[in-house]
């Protein structure tokens, strides 16, 4: 489990000791939840910032009709959580939960605050993060105004590669923001043009 986190680390060109491997370990927190299971809910303060080791996580907004809104979904090897809120102190917007049974790594804003201190590097790493996440947020505000629905269908292929079999389609819909039967229809149009 461990050994994800940090070949994670080490991939965004953060070599870790193993002294500083030792006292990242101990900075984070290791949960399992079953399928369905709530990690951080609407409205709740963000405590977490959430490392996925095993299963999938799905982060979501629901809106004043009851509707949800998918933003991301997490599967192995990706981060999820919500920056403002874990900073801020100030309630999130966002939920998630598990669309699988899942393990996850979490750290505090206490432990990532020790964390900068005992090993400053993982400053560094964690601004990558963030930057990473800014880039990614505008870029699917940008697919969401200027892409036709299919344009971001296949978008979601890409950048969720070998997951679209492990997430309910009326999940996929709403982060594409569709209907069900319209992703239906995308695909079978896909198929027929070889795609």
């Amino acid at each position: 489990m461990w050994d994800l986190l940090l070949q994670n680390i080490e991939d965004k060109n953060v070599p870790l000791t193993g002294r500083e491997k030792s006292i990242i370990r101990e900075a984070f927190l290791y949960r399992k939840f079953r399928k369905n299971q709530y990690v951080m809910q609407q409205h709740d303060t963000a405590r977490y910032e959430i490392f996925v080791v095993r299963g999938m996580l799905r982060t979501f907004i629901v809106d004043n009709k009851g509707t949800e809104h998918v933003l991301q979904f997490s599967p192995e090897d990706w981060w999820a959580g919500d920056l403002y809120s874990f900073f801020s102190g100030n309630p999130t917007s966002y939920s998630i939960d598990c669309l699988e049974h899942s393990e996850v790594l979490l750290i505090t804003k206490e432990g990532l605050g020790l964390l900068y201190e005992q090993v400053p590097k993982m400053y560094a790493y964690f601004c990558k993060l963030y930057t990473n996440s800014i880039a990614a947020h505008n870029r699917r505000i940008a697919s969401t105004l200027c892409q036709t629905a299919p344009e971001r269908y296949l978008d979601f292929r890409k950048r969720y590669p070998d997951i679209e079999q492990r997430i309910p389609n009326r999940h996929i819909a709403s982060f594409l923001g569709i209907t069900p039967q319209s992703l239906s229809r995308i695909r079978k149009q896909l198929v027929k043009d070889g795609n």
